[in-house]
Formats: structure tokens, sequence, C-alpha cells
């Protein structure tokens, strides 16, 4: 068992329109809200009043995500990193990793974070043209991005890039320039994220037809994959080894502890002390509030004793999986990855007579060209993974639907 921990930081330059993380704008002239020194406590507040309710104690990764963590000093990073080991976690070489944006981070500050611990940065740059910045309402500009890059090259720093593609008026050929540039920088890892607006919005107008777009999608991968940065999971890419062991907890059925404002978990059986593992067979997800208020009063009244994400969180902030849901959980996850969802790995965590209604599924996904099956078991093929909402709806599973 791998067992992360992630810790949102919910404080942004400013609010982009396409984001739906729950965030507050940070700077001259924004709204009021609590200071990033109070926000830290009560995340360490958390740390420390609901560390017992998780068996799992080997930390793997911490993933500081926003928001742009990189707007607080860095000596408030590593304090909750030190939270963590005051709280009994054991950190024997985890992968930390933080998200950070051009314009929010300067050397002396990122030399902070590297003596500190951090292994792993996450550069939200999204393009290197003002003018699709400017419409993905982005304050950074590619002057900012590329003295970033400048850095992390010149020091050697392992960083992943964020590429955003499909934005309202954006052509092929600007998309070929964001990625040609985006190698010169030499990241180790590369996420590509397609738009993703509800029909309506004001960045839906405008944009590259179906067709062009997976164009995109191909050219992506195709240049990338000449770079020697390959394709692992829909939408990331990696030089070998250099893959998100963080992200990859989530598609490998592994428990994750998120802490601060909104934050999401889920935790195995095998994670969970041993009377709250026999109350939920198949795991528990729960979630803090999206509101700063609510968070705030949730964490200074104080955890009852001793702690259980099973009994003493309200109804409201948790879901004891049934085992339709972990189902459905387990098969849109694993088959995020390239190497697709291992049969073994399924018969293992369900009955024999669940497994087969999903495989019957997944093998219906073959006959319509969406997936692949060998040996060891499925796998998304090209089309699948343009389809990939499409194929993860039909291996949906509702209530009654299995055994």
């Amino acid at each position: 068992m791998a067992f992360g921990i992630y810790v949102h930081v919910p404080y942004c330059l400013q609010l982009c329109p396409y984001c739906d993380f729950t965030k507050y704008e940070w700077g001259p002239g924004a709204k009021q809200i609590l200071a990033p020194e109070k926000y830290t406590e009560l995340v360490k507040q958390e740390i420390r009043q609901r560390a017992e309710g998780i068996r799992a104690k080997d930390v793997a990764t911490i993933y500081f995500g926003g928001g742009t963590p990189s707007l607080l000093e860095p000596s408030l990073i590593l304090s909750l990193i030190d939270e963590v080991a005051n709280a009994g976690f054991k950190l024997r070489g985890p992968e930390i990793s933080i998200e950070i944006d051009p314009a929010t981070i300067d050397e002396a500050r990122l030399d902070q974070l590297l003596a500190g611990g951090v292994t792993r940065f996450s550069v939200g740059a999204q393009s290197f043209n003002d003018r699709l910045l400017k419409i993905a309402g982005r304050k950074h500009t590619s002057k900012d991005t590329v003295e970033l890059l400048n850095i992390l090259k010149r020091k050697g720093v392992n960083y992943s890039f964020d590429l955003l593609f499909a934005l309202p008026s954006q052509t092929l050929s600007e998309l070929n320039e964001d990625v040609a540039r985006a190698i010169d920088y030499g990241p180790s890892h590369i996420s590509a994220y397609n738009l993703t607006v509800p029909e309506g919005h004001k960045l839906d107008a405008g944009r590259a037809p179906e067709g062009e777009q997976i164009e995109m999608f191909d050219l992506i991968e195709t240049k990338l994959g000449a770079a020697g940065i390959h394709r692992y999971e829909i939408s990331n890419f990696a030089k070998p080894g250099f893959e998100s062991r963080h992200n990859s907890l989530y598609w490998q059925d592994q428990p994750y502890w998120g802490v601060g404002l909104s934050s999401h978990s889920f935790l195995t059986p095998d994670a969970l002390p041993e009377a709250d593992a026999a109350q939920a067979p198949y795991g528990v997800r729960f979630w803090n509030r999206r509101a700063m208020k609510e968070y705030e009063k949730e964490m200074t009244v104080g955890a009852k004793h001793p702690w259980s994400f099973v009994t003493n969180l309200p109804e409201g902030q948790k879901e004891i999986l049934q085992e339709h849901q972990a189902m459905t959980d387990f098969l849109h996850t694993s088959l995020r990855p390239l190497k697709g969802l291992d049969e073994n790995a399924l018969r293992l965590k369900f009955s024999e007579a669940s497994s087969a209604r999903a495989i019957k599924r997944l093998d219906e996904l073959v006959t319509y060209g969406w997936a692949t099956r060998d040996s060891l078991g499925w796998a998304l093929t090209r089309e699948g993974r343009l389809l990939a909402n499409q194929a993860f709806e039909k291996l949906t599973f509702l209530q009654g639907e299995l055994s």
C-alpha cells in the first residue's frame, strides 16, 4: 500500500474562469480573506486532531495544490511538512510536490523549498502565448514563464509543465509552438489539459471544432513522444521514471488524505483503524467544507477523540462506499493509465459475481474498439481515450446492479 497526503492552499493571483477548485483572490485590492499564517495554523490543527483516524503512517507522497501554493512563504509550506512528521507519519524519501505559477516565486524562495525537502514542482504555465493567457484569465505573461523556466533548467530541478489547449481562437499552429517551446526547456513531465467548460460558458465560444481538437491531442502526443516524453495517462506525459507518484495513487486505488479547505480524501480499509475498516469494507471518501468560515469553525472547535472519519464526520461530508460505488471508482481510475486495468486486482477486490459483471462491460468496450484485452487485463485504445467520458459511462454501476 502507498499512502499520500494532499494539502490544499486556496490563494490565487486571479480567479480563472475555467477553474472549479475552491480558491480566493490574493493580492493588492483583493477582498480580505483569512491570512495565510492563520490558514496554515488551521491546517496544522486538522493534521494534529485527525491523524489518529488513519492507520497508514508511511507517507509516499505529499502534494501542495490549490490555488497557488507558491504564494505562501516557503517557511509556511515547510512547517506543514514538519507537522505531518510530528503527527506520527513517517517520511522516508517521499515525493514532495508543490504547484507554482510564474511571477509568484523567485530563486531564493525556490532554494528554500528545495532545502526543506520539496522534490518536485508543477508549473502552471498553460501557454507561452500572451493573447491566449489573457483569454484564459491568467495574470502572468510569457516573459514570466520564461524567467521561471530558465531558473528551473539552470538548477536542474525536477518539474512538470502544465499545458492548456483548445482555448478560444487557439490554432493548431499556436499549439505546436507552445509544445515545441515547452520541450526546449526540458521538463521531466508535462500535463496537457483540454479546456473543459460547460456549454454556454464564455470560454466555450470560438473554440476549435471537435475534429481539430483531436488533431491537437495527436500533435501533443506525437511531438512529446519524439522528445522522449511519453504518455502514461490520459492527460499526462513523462520521461521514463518521472511519472507523478502522487497522481498515480489516484489511479492505482491507493489511499490519500486531503487536508485544508474543501480537500477530498479516500481511505481504503487497510488505511483505516480496524474498527472503522469493519464498517467500511470498501473504504470511505470524505471532504472538508468549502467555505472558509465553516472550515475555520470546524478546526477551531477541536476533534472528538478517538477520531474516526467513519463515525465522527457528519453525513454530508462522507460517503461510506458500497460495492457498486467502489466498483465504478475502480474501473474509471484504473483505466486512465495507459498500462490499463489489471484483471487480478479486480478479482482480488471484488466478489466473483461482481467481477464477472464488470468483465462483461469491459469486454463490451473491446467490441466498440474503445479498449483492448490481453492476458493481464484491459487498456483504452486511442479512440477510447478520446471518448473516455463515454467509455466510463458504460462502466458506471448503480445501486442494485451488483451482488
